[in-house]
């Protein structure tokens, strides 16, 4: 797949993914709270995730009714997450996406409601009464809670609050975002996996390449909070060095998080070409997105 068609299948995608998170985030959820939901949700966001969904299950001949169940599961579950760590006991931050955050704009007790109301949401998602088959519909939400939970992405965040004017080695740091950032984009990958007829030599391969581009997601992050501007990235610019956060840039250095990103997205590549699958290009060009992105 060259580049230019790429864009025009993502666009496709990313079109399909917000009209049916559009379609299952209801707007009349009790006292306003359907209202906060979609504005969390909805309109806003790269949707890497759910990318990385779809372009696993086209690489195995996924069901196409299951992978975009999925990755409307693995976006709900990623909004939440950024409701509840804008807040002002976590991370305290008043833009996410080019707009207030939701605390800012709907108060705290309905953010706190939004985000636990978008987490279960993102289960019912997964387990429609029909079109897709229980066996699956249990693998699926297996992947998500184990990638959202104490052991992926919830524990992270507790590392991550708990590091918080600590030095922490590369080893350290790394093993807080592969829980933080890395398990939810590794999940996004075998979910969309799951999806179809996938062998254990590609299975491994794909959890390989999960791992490396969920990392290199976080060095981007990382780079990018100390070199762009608020305005270009949708969120506060310099947080983590303003709260004395250990990040790739501070345990690193600029240019050796920067060669660490390259690293990364050729073992991704690498792992795809151990994957022996026949068409991965989609997953090779969203490894180079991730890493070349500017915001």
């Amino acid at each position: 797949m060259k580049r230019q068609h790429f864009d025009a299948w993502a666009a496709g995608e990313l079109d399909a993914v917000e009209s049916a998170l559009s379609a299952w985030v209801p707007a009349d959820a009790p006292a306003g709270l359907g209202e906060a939901m979609r504005y969390g949700v909805l309109d806003g966001g790269k949707r890497v995730r759910p990318l990385l969904v779809l372009a696993a299950a086209q690489a195995v001949d996924g069901e196409r009714e299951a992978a975009l169940r999925a990755a409307c599961a693995v976006e709900l579950i990623h909004a939440y997450s950024l409701v509840h760590d804008d807040m002002p006991c976590m991370d305290d931050d008043v833009l996410r996406r080019g707009k207030p955050t939701v605390h800012v704009k709907y108060g705290e007790a309905q953010a706190m409601l939004a985000g636990d109301a978008m987490q279960a949401l993102a289960f019912e998602v997964l387990t429609p009464d029909e079109g897709v088959a229980p066996a699956l519909q249990a693998r699926l939400c297996s992947l998500l809670a184990r990638a959202a939970g104490q052991a992926g992405m919830a524990g992270g965040q507790a590392i991550d609050l708990a590091s918080v004017g600590r030095p922490l080695a590369e080893q350290q740091l790394r093993d807080m975002h592969r829980r933080k950032t890395g398990a939810l984009l590794r999940a996004s990958v075998l979910m969309g996996a799951a999806c179809g007829p996938v062998g254990a030599a590609a299975w491994d391969a794909l959890g390989h390449y999960g791992d490396a581009v969920g990392l290199a997601f976080q060095v981007v992050d990382d780079i990018l909070d100390v070199t762009q501007a608020s305005e270009t990235l949708g969120k506060t610019a310099g947080k983590d060095l303003d709260n004395n956060k250990p990040t790739y840039v501070s345990v690193l250095g600029l240019e050796r998080a920067r060669a660490h990103a390259q690293e990364l997205r050729a073992q991704a590549h690498a792992a795809l070409a151990r994957s022996g699958l026949a068409d991965t290009s989609a997953l090779a060009l969203l490894a180079d997105k991730v890493v070349e992105r500017d915001n």
